[in-house]
This record gives structure tokens, C-alpha cells and sequence, in this order.
């Protein structure tokens, strides 16, 4: 191969992997200049309706980021059934948040300016933020630019696990080159929403596990009977449509929900973030961003390896 060939190679690969982290915030100011305001209308307008859409968005935000990077491939809904959505970790989710982005996809095809020019990706992570931010949370700057993945499939998923210990949180994290600050970070999104039974009956029966207070056991154990209702939910915390940092006080007072939540303040090695956070809500707030924006540079598609949905259920 001659050398102005492999220059151009090189320059060619250096284009490609560049490409995967190019996203820039004013990504569609010239392309759809109203994105913003109209993907926030309509997270509002979902919100106002429900009381779960802005902890389910959020959710899927995060489960879609975790496999195969933020490409909205969560969406995808094979004719087979055999995609993200559809794995046993994703069974739990609600689906005021899949309403929330389609009415947000909706919103923003409506605009002639912006009809299928957005990525499905792109609209999931303002959601994301604008569902943190009309719970009261803090806002940011949301880098866009990142192209709809074209493959779903179940057995794709590795989510955390509510079982997880803090090594086990860790390894799933670091493979996605997030740091302890960012899995507590991350987890304080818990301070919205709610969980299934089905993630808390392990911690209960047939004793309630010992990183639990006493009272707050019997409490759950009133919401989760022993004989499991999947479909009863538990309230992760006192606050559960406010964004704030009421989650990392209840794990001080050991009434963390989940086991993977607790294990937070247990282990040794995150329990002092817990206690920051706990006690500096505006140090919780700029930690969340600064793992949100991490978050959403994971595995981000460009036109080489992704597309722009038309419909965000199916690939062109």
C-alpha cells in the first residue's frame, strides 16, 4: 500500500473513532433549533399526567446507556421479542417512560424543521435531564450528536443487579470507566420513583438482613408480603417525585430500599461519598452531572454504525 493510501487510512480510522465521542452541545442549532423546548414540553406534559414518568424516563436513560452505549437500542422492538426491552432486567420498567420519549419523538417530527433529522439517543438523554430538572433537580448542558443504534437483543443486557454487592456494582461499572463517585452518584437517582416488590422479599424473608433497621424492615415487610406480588411497589424514599438528596439519608439511617443500595453506605469505600452527599445536596446536584454527561459518552454511534429512527420502536 503506498504511503499517501495509508495516510489516508489513517486519517480515514481517525475520522471513525474521533466520531464516537464527537458530540457537541449545539449539535442541532441550525438543524432543529426548538429541540430543546420541544422535547422539555412534553416531558412536562407526561409528568403532569404521571407521577412515575420522570423516574422511568430516567430509568431508561440509564439502562439503555449501560448496553451497547446510549443509542436508544432499549426501544427496538423485534418482531421476536428478542431485544433489550424484553430481557427480565427491563420487565420492571414502567411505561410511562417509554411514553414519555415517544411523546417527545412526537413532539419534535411534528416541527417540519426537525422531522426525523433527531436521533431517538439524542431525544432519550434530554428527556433524561428534563426529567431531573422538572423534579427539581439541577439542569445541564446535554451533548448531542449521537446516532440510533440498529441492534437490540436480549441477551445484550448486564444491568446492575438489586443483589449486588460493592464489588459487584464496581466491575459493572469500571467496564464503562465510572468511578466509585459515579455509581453513588448515579444511584441517587433513587431519590425518584419506585420499586417492585420482587427486588425487596430477598432482603425480608425469611429475616430481615442485617444492613436493615428493625422498624423499617417491618415497614417493608407490611408493603411486601411474603407471598411476592411483583405488580406491589415500594417508594424509595419520603420524596419520591422531588429530586434532592433525601436517598443518601435514608441510607444513613440504614433504610436504604434495595440491598445494592444500602451496600452504599456499609462498604467502607463509598460510605464517605454517601455522607457527602448526604449533607450537601449542591454537591450530590454537581456530581450527578458531571456522571450523567460520563454516562451519556458511552458507546455513542455515529453515521458509520448507527441511524437516525424514523420510528424509535424500529430500525429503518
Amino acid at each position: 500500500m503506498k504511503k499517501s493510501q495509508l495516510l489516508l487510512l489513517a486519517s480515514f480510522l481517525a475520522i471513525l473513532y474521533s466520531g464516537a465521542t464527537a458530540l457537541n452541545e449545539t449539535y442541532y442549532a441550525s438543524i432543529c433549533p426548538n429541540l430543546e423546548s420541544l422535547v422539555q414540553g412534553a416531558v412536562r406534559g407526561t409528568m403532569s399526567t404521571s407521577n412515575i414518568a420522570a423516574a422511568a424516563t430516567l430509568q431508561i436513560f440509564f439502562h439503555d446507556c449501560f448496553v451497547q452505549g446510549c443509542d436508544a437500542s432499549i426501544l427496538i422492538q423485534n418482531a421476536s421479542g428478542d431485544d433489550e426491552q424484553h430481557n427480565f432486567d427491563n420487565q420492571f420498567v414502567r411505561a410511562d417512560g417509554y411514553k414519555t420519549i415517544m411523546a417527545a419523538k412526537a413532539a419534535v417530527d411534528a416541527d417540519p424543521q426537525c422531522t426525523n433529522k433527531v436521533s431517538c439517543a439524542d431525544i432519550l438523554a434530554l428527556a433524561a435531564r428534563d426529567a431531573v430538572f422538572l423534579s427539581g433537580g439541577p439542569t445541564w448542558k446535554v451533548e448531542l450528536g449521537r446516532y440510533d443504534g440498529k441492534i437490540s437483543t436480549s441477551n445484550s443486557v448486564n444491568l446492575p443487579r438489586a443483589s449486588d454487592n460493592f464489588d459487584q456494582l464496581m466491575s459493572r461499572f469500571s467496564v464503562h470507566n465510572l468511578t466509585p463517585t459515579d455509581l453513588v452518584a448515579l444511584s441517587g437517582a433513587h431519590t425518584l420513583g419506585a420499586t417492585s416488590c420482587f427486588h425487596v422479599n430477598s432482603r425480608l424473608y425469611p429475616t430481615p438482613d442485617s444492613y436493615l433497621d428493625p422498624g423499617f424492615a417491618i415497614n417493608l415487610q407490611g408493603q411486601c408480603p411474603a407471598a411476592l406480588n411483583v405488580n406491589q411497589f415500594v417508594l424509595f424514599d419520603n420524596s419520591v417525585t422531588t429530586f434532592d438528596n433525601n436517598y443518601f439519608k435514608m441510607l444513613q439511617q440504614k433504610k436504604g430500599v434495595l440491598f445494592s443500595d444500602e451496600v452504599l453506605y456499609v462498604d467502607t469505600r463509598s460510605s464517605s461519598i454517601v455522607d457527602k452527599f448526604a449533607t450537601d445536596q449542591s454537591a450530590f446536584f454537581t456530581a450527578f452531572v458531571d456522571s450523567m454527561l460520563k454516562l451519556g459518552r458511552i458507546g455513542v454511534k455515529t453515521a458509520v454504525d448507527g441511524e437516525i429512527r424514523k420510528d424509535c420502536r424500529f430500525t429503518n
